[in-house]
């Protein structure tokens, strides 16, 4: 079928597909191994495409055990703390604290770093005035279900309890994730409305909300581009291990019985997704349980395309909600730093 996307995103698309660096279901183990150890420089020219990172930002990575704060069998794990030095926004004191916002990035539970998700969460800490907070969650098959779930929760309960040394608030904390990283984002979301911490938003970006993968956008674009549904089958098989089961609601929230009490939600979807159907369908089931909720669908973007904002042109317009959104929760103003399109 004909794809209306942007000419700019269907030569990257082209180019990811013909380089393989992307499509899992084309790796062997030791392409797999590859991809993992590959990292992103910031630079002017990789800045032209994974967008480039404001000066007033610091990046720091923290090595945490984090099987101390929930008791699971998380163990080490690395944290990137993202910390704005800047003016606050509003005209806010630094000695208050900063919100503290969980992010878990995308790539299938197989794939992905800490580095794809440098743009946005050094954007959001700028022009929010946020403390971000990204989690190097472990990664399948290596460990399956219910590992990176553990790791996002209990990063989570060890930002919260750590707040004070972090400079960060515990009453005003969102997690944040795209694709896998939203389905993370959406569990723990549920796990904290049983447990705490409280949390007051849940950003999710073109998330994975229902491993049985059958709603008929998964169809509609089995063949991409850039996610296909071979490359959606082998994401399911690592994370869900032999034994796992797509319908736990704690791998698929959207069949969760119960969506009441959930913290607002901001739920981004691209229209030119294989997850597209199931990312409308949540929107739609969190509004029905009365929880406030806002949906953005971008025509002509593609799955992914808040990774590569000097490529995809929806990236900009969907930092600039992302934003908003979070300025809203915490009831602060943010920096007036509206993004233009990294493309014109």
């Amino acid at each position: 079928m004909t794809v209306d996307i942007d000419v700019r995103t269907r030569l990257f698309t082209w180019f990811t597909d013909r380089a393989g660096v992307i499509a899992i279901s084309r790796m062997t183990a030791e392409d797999l191994a590859r991809a993992r150890t590959r990292r992103l420089s910031h630079n002017v020219v990789t800045s032209r495409v994974f967008g480039p990172m404001p000066a007033d930002v610091s990046l720091t990575d923290l090595r945490v055990d984090l099987a101390v704060a929930t008791g699971h069998d998380s163990g080490p794990t690395t944290l990137r703390v993202y910390r704005p030095h800047g003016p606050l926004p509003g005209g806010r004191r630094r000695e208050d604290g900063l919100p503290i916002v969980l992010n878990y990035h995308g790539g299938g539970g197989s794939l992905g770093n800490l580095d794809q998700s440098d743009w946005l969460c050094a954007q959001v800490a700028a022009r929010v005035g946020a403390l971000v907070v990204s989690v190097d969650y472990r990664l399948a098959p290596e460990y399956p279900y219910p590992a990176g779930r553990d790791d996002g929760y209990a990063a989570l309960v060890w930002a919260v309890r750590h707040a004070d040394a972090l400079g960060g608030r515990t009453d005003q904390v969102a997690v944040m994730g795209d694709s896998a990283g939203g389905n993370l984002a959406a569990v723990v979301a549920m796990l904290a409305r049983e447990a705490g911490p409280a949390i007051d938003a849940q950003i999710l970006i073109y998330p994975v909300v229902d491993l049985t993968l059958d709603a008929p956008s998964t169809t509609t674009y089995e063949c991409g581009p850039l996610l296909t549904k071979a490359d959606m089958d082998v994401f399911r098989a690592n994370y869900l291990g032999p034994d796992g089961d797509p319908t736990d609601p704690l791998c698929s929230p959207l069949l969760a019985p119960d969506h009441r009490g959930l913290p607002r939600a901001l739920v981004i979807t691209a229209q030119v997704d294989p997850l597209h159907d199931d990312g409308v369908a949540y929107a739609d089931r969190l509004r029905a349980a009365g929880v406030p909720t806002r949906h953005s669908d971008h025509a002509r973007a593609i799955h992914g395309f808040i990774t590569f904002p000097g490529v995809c042109r929806a990236a900009a317009a969907a930092l600039d909600e992302i934003c908003d959104e979070l300025a809203a929760t915490f009831g602060t103003a943010q920096e007036d730093m509206k993004s233009p399109p990294l493309t014109e």
